[in-house]
């Protein structure tokens, strides 16, 4: 496999923005994904069948779209036991980090009034677990779950058949397991759509969650407004920064694991260890061809790399050897961090308890881990008591400045009621 090498020898930010550069972005589907949309929303199931053909099954119609939970019974009864062991250790680690992010009702107390800050879960969620290239029975524990935890009663998965028709068995297992509402066979833009808008089958959910390809986060985002989401997760991406001390073997493992998502990946090694970077490039190249974008950046100084990673905003970011993980305190853009040799990046694809549905394309400035705050709202109770009188007399000349006399007449009105 060949890894193209790179040489900072200017701005970090440039060389963040050329990496960026090197994998399509979200644009380039935008007028497609548009004509999905507006052909599910007017014929439905119709729609959903046809693209399912078209794009997921080679011409095969699924049985039903919707799964049977005889099916699901099934599936869950004939998971390999390593595996079932394996999504049981998940679920209960991604369930004790999802509990941490819960809050409890907060109550901000004045003299006469009180405003409470409450949060409840949205009434249905979807989760949208990619297929094709191959099943992710990973991202039903990282969506359901934390839907769950949430607060959700109502969940529904969405993933696209293969050639039979079918969705991947396993897939099926770790929804029975995991505790989905409804599963759906069907994927890509037209299952973003059909969630979003409902179908005859498809009841329309609050939010859709979910890593999965650019037509999938671009439709994500085409139907923001009349749904919540999660944010943009996909495809992946990761960076690693290294020393001296870090060991190229397994340094090259996590950046071919990473690699095997495939289509519009991009993984990007950065040291200022030379040595290092020529041994990356040795591995790498006994190993098969990948679709994914390959990288390897040499720098003059880890900050320098730092400075990389802080622009670039990476998906997953590791730290790898003693000098590169004294930066831990300083990273701020980041989907997740991973500190230390042995905290691979596929350990927060499995097992960690973190959240693997993360923010990419850059989205980690401001965007954050899939968390139970994306299946729920916040909002505000205000009881106002005695402390009316004071709050009108301060409020009402604000009101009247901007015009509104009867915002300044309803809040005086109170002071009457209190007989002042």
């Amino acid at each position: 496999m060949q890894c193209e090498q790179m040489v900072l020898s200017g701005d970090p930010t440039g060389l963040a923005q050329d990496l960026r550069e090197l994998v399509a972005a979200p644009e380039a589907v935008q007028e497609q994904v548009e004509e999905i949309i507006a052909r599910v929303r007017a014929s439905g199931d119709d729609a959903l069948r046809f693209y399912t053909r078209e794009y997921d099954t080679g011409g095969t119609t699924p049985s039903s779209l919707r799964v049977p939970d005889a099916e699901l019974d099934t599936a869950l009864a004939r998971l390999d036991a390593p595996v079932r062991a394996g999504l049981e250790q998940a679920i209960a680690n991604v369930t004790r980090v999802a509990q941490a992010g819960l809050q409890d009702d907060r109550t901000v107390a004045f003299d006469g009034h009180e405003v409470i800050l409450r949060e409840v879960p949205v009434d249905r969620a979807a989760v949208y677990v990619p297929g094709g290239r191959a099943p992710y029975p990973s991202t039903v524990v990282m969506g359901v779950i934390t839907a769950r935890v949430a607060g959700v009663t109502d969940i529904a998965v969405s993933s696209p058949p293969g050639a039979d028709g079918e969705v991947n068995s396993v897939v099926l297992g770790a929804c029975r397991l995991a505790g989905a509402s409804a599963v759906y066979r069907m994927g890509g833009a037209q299952a973003i759509a059909a969630l979003a808008f409902g179908t005859e089958t498809v009841a329309p959910v609050d939010v859709i969650v979910g890593p999965g390809n650019l037509y999938v986060q671009e439709a994500k985002r085409e139907v923001f407004g009349q749904v919540g989401i999660d944010g943009f997760a996909g495809p992946s991406d990761l960076m690693a920064i290294a020393d001296e001390d870090a060991d190229p073997d397994v340094l090259a493992l996590d950046l071919l694991a990473q690699a095997e998502h495939g289509p519009g990946s991009m993984v990007v090694a950065i040291s200022d260890c030379s040595e290092l970077i020529e041994a990356l490039a040795a591995r790498i190249a006994d190993e098969p061809e990948t679709e994914a974008v390959l990288r390897l950046v040499s720098v003059g100084e880890l900050e320098q790399a730092l400075a990389i990673a802080e622009t670039f905003a990476p998906e997953h970011l590791q730290l790898i050897g003693p000098r590169a993980e004294a930066l831990a305190p300083q990273v701020r853009h980041a989907g997740c961090l991973f500190v230390g040799a042995a905290s691979g990046t596929a350990f927060g694809d499995y097992i960690a308890g973190s959240n693997h549905v993360l923010p990419t394309n850059g989205a980690a400035r401001f965007a954050s881990a899939l968390s139970p705050t994306h299946f729920r709202r916040g909002f505000t109770e205000v009881r106002i008591g005695a402390g009316a009188s004071a709050l009108a007399g301060a409020a009402a000349p604000l009101a009247r400045a901007e015009g509104f006399e009867l915002h300044a007449k309803s809040m005086e009105a109170r002071i009457r009621d209190n007989g002042v």
